[in-house]
């Protein structure tokens, strides 16, 4: 079993792609996992035995909605309850689907609102007090798409250029306990169900545009993560791009 006083981290959206690979690398990093996920419990279970399989003890589930501000102070609550303490909160969770002017709903706009903007902010709030007693810090899972808008993805940009000043707001108003940044990925993974999976020439349409030439990968958001948690100790309010230059064009 890990020290009792070991760090722990609460990453949300942890089950699966980049979360999962957020979680396996501050679990190597020697911190605890409070590994929130929404739908896909076998992939947070597999990756809870994964880690308890090299640090029995080291990794919790804990399954919520992040639609209300009661669901996030349940969530915080139940990782300080497990863990005792929290030192670093992962706000990766996100939904993503097209959304066309002239089509869209209101249960879409909740719906995206709550998982990348209303989600994190309301559990930055619950866990404010704690990571102001712990010297803890934030770090807001971004995009590109929250500077540049993506075509017929209006509430989604909108959403994360919302989180991006979340970032910057909640940096003035932690501070100076608790440090807040952000990190916003270009190409990492392919989105799920576009359609770019199986059609090589439109993925290579989007590689030319990138300067570096490359797709990114998981790795490349966490080390920037372990970065910002560890190691940025005068660092605060920022949004670090990783996205192999794109954002220059």
């Amino acid at each position: 079993m890990r020290n009792k006083h070991s760090k722990v981290a609460l990453v949300t959206g942890g089950a699966r792609r980049i979360g999962a690979q957020l979680c396996r690398t501050l679990h190597q990093a020697g911190y605890n996992i409070a590994l929130h996920y929404l739908n896909s419990e076998d992939d947070a279970m597999a990756l809870a035995t994964e880690l308890n399989n090299q640090n029995d003890g080291s990794v919790a589930c804990f399954q919520a909605l992040l639609g209300t501000r009661s669901a996030s102070e349940s969530l915080a609550k139940e990782a300080v309850s497990h863990f005792g303490h929290v030192n670093l909160l992962v706000n990766n969770a996100s939904i993503f689907y097209s959304t066309p002017i002239g089509s869209v709903q209101e249960e879409d706009w909740d719906k995206i609102m709550d998982s990348n903007l209303k989600g994190p902010f309301f559990l930055s709030q619950a866990l404010a007090e704690n990571l102001q007693q712990n010297s803890g810090s934030i770090i807001n899972l971004i995009d590109i798409y929250g500077d540049k808008p993506l075509a017929n993805y209006s509430v989604y940009s909108i959403a994360k250029a919302g989180l991006a000043m979340m970032t910057k707001s909640l940096a003035r108003d932690l501070a100076p306990g608790v440090r807040v940044n952000g990190i916003s990925p270009g190409a990492i993974l392919w989105p799920e169900s576009s359609g770019l999976e199986d059609d090589e020439e439109k993925k290579q349409a989007l590689l030319d545009k990138i300067p570096l030439g490359s797709q990114g990968s998981p790795q490349d958001i966490a080390e920037v993560m372990l970065f910002l948690a560890d190691r940025a100790k005068y660092i605060t309010g920022q949004v670090i791009t990783v996205d192999g230059g794109r954002s220059l064009r």
